[in-house]
């Protein structure tokens, strides 16, 4: 039942994203493995029967050596054809599922506090991408073929031999499930531990080799570099005990198998001889059952496999079982504000994932009631930790508000990090509107002031950035950013510190920019700097997640307030 329960929302998906395909699949799995016995079983009876023929002058001349050979023919082809098209079939339904599988999964992060989260641990997350997902297409392709072939192979060599004898047949089949079956189980049973061993040993491993790669000088600074090295040779360690004790149960499995299917074929022989000498069976009959039982039980030697990651399989799936469902629910949208505003924020609380609201004072919001105007321009003020970056973070639908009510008209989010894939810069401006073609990516290219730095690139929009926007200047990054702002076109956009690590000359550059395509729209910046916050109407003070004060350009102290910000 525990398997079942975590095996269900893996299943029901693969059911949900290509049913049909996968059944075909098996469908030609088990075609192919009857195929073989059938051509197999034909013929040894053909050559039994031809020797035999041949002894007897008149049977000689008799015999029809044509539809045999014909038969045989016949099923040759239709085995090679059936094992292509099952390979073709059911990696193509296999790939499609966990390409299907990969989409539910960003859609299940991209959720409110998701995000947090993963920055925590991103180690974890390539792992759930790659290893986890990976592990699932042992579920269809190992196990679930494998099963419906070795099946589909028992029921018909009971049906075969039934026809010759019916209680050779059901005796058979029986004795072929049952050990076959069991067999699997049990090595199931006894790989589950080390199968997840070996993939919490996998992991650990992924994780360490990420942290010392990406981490040498931080780990060289703190004299941690030898110690890492360490861990990930322990984690290696691990992992290769392991591998060891699967393999030596694999091998047992095939033993184990191989004694089944010689036990077997022998019991067949010794009943089959039984019959021939009194007379119920011919001498090609019982070649033919001979035959059939040798290739009945290939179909179950290949679960063993299946049975060795069952246990990583299982793992994989209750790990990634919830993000699964989570994916199929839907996220609750912000309701529209008022005619007139695009933001209406009512007596919300909230505080980022994990904070502790009794005894953590920073960054939690504490009442907060908002309210922008179509094309107002309003600068979050305040010290670092004041709220600022976590009432963005609410907004945007990042964090969850506990008590209050949120209304947010359509907006785009700008953060102090600008986050870019190992990809094209074309590629890398149409994450903001995959539909964008090239007149609009100049454009916004050249209201941002990076159309210039792009055209004296060697392959201008197809010029591949590296990882995390490798190639370009932090200026050039802001720009790229601020160009993929431009190109959703809404009514809020939310900037979070823009210019916040960039020289002047390029803050006053990125800043510009700002001021002139805002023009129509409204903004809300968080920012404690004074050149960011001169773009503002209104300066509304945060302290300790509180809104203290609200100050519009028109009062007295606008300007007091401006001078008491950090200068550029």
């Amino acid at each position: 039942m525990t398997i079942w329960r975590d095996l269900a929302p893996v299943l029901r998906l693969f059911a949900d994203a290509c049913r049909n395909k996968l059944l075909l699949g098996a469908l030609l799995a088990a075609t192919t493995v009857l195929s073989g016995m059938a051509l197999l079983g034909l013929s040894g009876w053909f050559i039994t029967a031809t020797a035999i023929a041949g002894l007897n002058t008149t049977l000689a001349f008799t015999f029809d050596v044509f539809m045999p050979s014909a038969g045989i023919r016949l099923l040759a082809l239709g085995r090679t054809a059936a094992r292509y098209g099952e390979r073709l079939v059911t990696h193509d339904a296999t790939l499609e599922v966990l390409a299907s599988l990969r989409v539910r999964l960003f859609r299940a992060w991209a959720r409110p506090q998701a995000a947090r989260r993963l920055l925590a641990r991103p180690a974890q997350l390539l792992f759930r991408l790659t290893g986890d997902i990976d592990a699932l297409d042992s579920l269809y392709l190992r196990v679930l073929v494998p099963l419906a072939s070795a099946l589909c192979a028992a029921l018909a060599l009971g049906v075969a031999l039934g026809l010759l004898q019916w209680w050779l047949g059901l005796a058979l089949a029986a004795w072929l499930i049952v050990t076959g079956l069991s067999i699997a189980l049990r090595v199931a049973q006894r790989a589950k531990p080390d199968a997840r061993r070996r993939s919490y040993a996998l992991e650990a491993l992924r994780a360490r080799s990420i942290d010392l790669v990406a981490g040498q000088t931080e780990l060289i600074m703190a004299g941690q570099l030898d110690a890492q090295k360490q861990a990930l040779a322990i984690a290696d360690q691990h992992l290769a005990r392991a591998d060891d004790a699967l393999n030596r149960l694999e091998a047992q499995a095939g033993m184990a198998y191989s004694i089944v299917g010689t036990i077997t074929l022998t019991a067949t022989l010794l009943l089959t001889a039984a019959l021939v000498s009194k007379g119920v069976l011919n001498v090609p009959l019982a070649a033919l059952a001979l035959l059939l039982v040798l290739t009945a039980t290939e179909p179950f030697s290949a679960l063993r496999r299946g049975a060795l990651e069952l246990g990583r399989t299982v793992l994989a799936a209750r790990r990634l079982g919830a993000r699964i469902q989570a994916a199929d629910e839907k996220t609750a949208v912000a309701p529209q504000p008022p005619a007139g505003l695009v933001l209406q924020l009512t007596n919300v609380s909230a505080h980022p994932a994990g904070a502790d609201a009794d005894a953590q004072e920073a960054n939690i919001l504490k009442n907060i009631s908002l309210a922008l105007s179509a094309h107002e321009r309003v600068a979050l003020i305040g010290a670092s930790g004041a709220g600022k970056s976590t009432l963005l973070a609410l907004i945007a639908g990042e964090l969850s508000a506990r008590s209050g009510n949120v209304c947010v008209a359509p907006h785009s989010l700008l953060t102090q990090r600008t986050e870019l894939f190992q990809d094209s810069l074309r590629d890398n401006l149409r994450v903001a509107a995959p539909d964008a073609d090239d007149a609009r990516l100049w454009k916004v290219l050249h209201s941002a002031g990076l159309a210039d730095d792009v055209v004296n690139m060697p392959n201008g929009l197809d010029t591949r950035l590296g990882e995390g926007g490798l190639g370009l200047s932090g200026g050039q990054l802001r720009r790229l950013a601020l160009a993929r702002l431009l190109l959703r076109d809404v009514s809020l956009w939310l900037l979070d510190e823009p210019t916040e690590g960039l020289d002047q000359a390029t803050a006053h550059d990125v800043l510009l920019g700002l001021d002139t395509q805002a023009a129509g729209r409204a903004f809300l910046l968080a920012t404690h700097v004074r050149r960011e916050a001169e773009l503002a109407d209104r300066l509304v003070c945060l302290q300790h997640g509180r809104i203290v004060a609200e100050v519009k350009r028109s009062d007295a102290d606008f300007v007091g307030v401006l001078n008491s910000l950090r200068p550029d």
